[in-house]
């Protein structure tokens, strides 16, 4: 069958390639992605004033594809504030302090602990969670700061975020953006993930150990001069230490509780997400309220408003690019209205079937593609505007070759998260690198060659698995 293109398929093209081109560019893609909707719109509909309301329908339809996920994301990093705040995250970690006796330990420990709190809590607040109490007894055991920040960033921002297997956030965008079942994209990741996750991991230790050893890395490499990485002592004011205990083995129960209803009652993406987040807001509640006593209903609205604005922070920029994606698939009829000839599969369906008949495409050029088009795409720093457009594409790809499309998928938003999340990327390093005091672009120049290295081997695994 041979798919036909229209104008509408072909400006599509085109406003892909400028987004990829201005993310290489290291531009922001936002005014390029309201040109495209506007432009596509009013090809569309011949209508000015309806192709003006299209680009505000854009918008209201990404911000509802993704109102559960901005939700989540603001509640447990309101959550994660009180824990701060309270000092209940200091008893939380303290118990795995007596395992830190030297760097091996450090390294992995740090890592290991970092990639479990992620999964809940996301990489940024556990860096907070974890930085603070873990830095101190890392240094005294010989790993340099610019070690901890790199176990952080490859455990919290490589693994947990780029599988994001509990919060399911990332599979989310990925496979709206695919046409998918988030199971799907979970399932096909879980290999990559691993692949990706010990390789980079293991060559980022053996570097270290190699630097550490002929003395090329040391206690104060990559150091940036002033700033503290010491708890604030206020937080100790707020409860007593039983009470600290009390929630420290608490939350944690919680959540092991969620993870277990969530496998036997089969829950996933978005019941998944309700739960992890209405659990978070029981949680939430009940520190503000004893901490704070009286002064605990206004506290727990100054939490809830801080973790807002870090969520429509954080996804600010993934709207508009969302926006101008979902034209690709189901959202262009929602959004704009019936205008696509009448045997249209949807804009990147229709371009994958004309693309087959074109080009014969292979599994193995299909996988690269996916990993470098991810990888551009992250190169906004963000992890997450650009993996919609990885699911798009893998889409586009699945469609040309017969098979594959969620291995396809999986790859493009490893490699984006990798590159964007927090590893590689040094605008997207700060959280990190701030918490360490290191400078963000030596520890981006430390993460470089394991993070490659590790992308390459992920994606001949792909080949395999498509």
């Amino acid at each position: 069958m041979v798919a036909e293109l229209t104008a509408l398929h072909w400006i599509y093209v085109v406003f892909i390639g400028l987004i990829i081109g201005f993310m290489v560019m290291r531009r922001d893609t936002t005014l390029i992605c309201i040109i495209g909707i506007f432009l596509i719109a009013i090809t569309a509909t011949g209508s000015l004033s309806g192709s003006v309301s299209s680009v505000f329908n854009s918008f209201i339809y990404a911000i509802t594809e993704l109102l559960s996920t901005i939700l989540v994301i603001s509640i447990i990093v309101a959550m994660s504030k009180t824990l701060t705040a309270t000092g209940i995250n200091d008893v939380m970690i303290s118990p795995f302090t007596k395992l830190i006796r030297n760097a091996t330990l450090a390294y992995w420990t740090i890592g290991i602990l970092m990639m479990a709190i992620s999964w809940f809590f996301w990489p940024s607040p556990a860096v907070a969670l974890l930085g603070a109490v873990l830095l101190p007894v890392a240094l005294r055991a010989g790993l340099p700061a610019l070690g901890v920040a790199m176990a952080m960033n490859l455990f919290g921002h490589g693994i947990a975020l780029s599988g994001d297997f509990v919060i399911q956030a990332a599979p989310k965008l990925t496979a709206d953006a695919a046409g998918l079942s988030v199971n799907e994209v979970l399932s096909a990741s879980i290999p990559l993930v691993f692949i990706m996750g010990t390789v980079t991991t293991i060559v980022a230790f053996y570097f270290l150990k190699r630097d550490l050893k002929n003395g090329k890395l040391t206690s104060s490499t990559g150091v940036v001069s002033g700033g503290t990485t010491q708890p604030t002592k206020a937080a100790a004011q707020l409860l007593s230490l039983w009470q600290k205990r009390f929630f420290a083995i608490l939350v944690p129960l919680l959540f092991i509780l969620d993870v277990t209803a969530m496998f036997l009652l089969k829950l996933q993406g978005g019941e998944a997400t309700a739960l992890i987040g209405g659990t978070s807001v029981f949680i939430l509640l009940a520190i503000t309220l004893t901490a704070y006593k009286n002064k605990g209903l206004e506290k727990t609205t100054f939490y809830l408003v801080e973790g807002f604005q870090f969520g429509f922070k954080v996804f600010g920029p993934v709207i508009p690019i969302a926006a101008f994606f979902y034209l690709g698939d189901a959202g262009f009829g929602k959004i704009i209205g019936d205008y696509l000839p009448s045997a249209s599969q949807g804009i990147v369906n229709d371009l994958g079937i004309a693309l087959a008949g074109l080009v014969p495409l292979s599994k193995e050029v299909a996988a690269i593609t996916l990993t470098v088009v991810g990888a551009i795409t992250g190169l906004d720093g963000s992890g997450f505007s650009g993996i919609s457009l990885a699911g798009s594409v893998a889409t586009l790809f699945a469609v040309s070759i017969g098979k594959g499309a969620a291995t396809l998928t999986a790859l493009g938003q490893i490699a984006a998260i990798w590159v964007g999340g927090g590893t590689l990327v040094p605008w997207a390093l700060i959280p990190a690198a701030a918490i360490c005091n290191v400078d963000p672009f030596e520890l981006a120049r430390r993460n470089l060659v394991p993070v490659i290295i590790g992308l390459i081997v992920t994606t001949i695994a792909a080949m395999f698995f498509i």
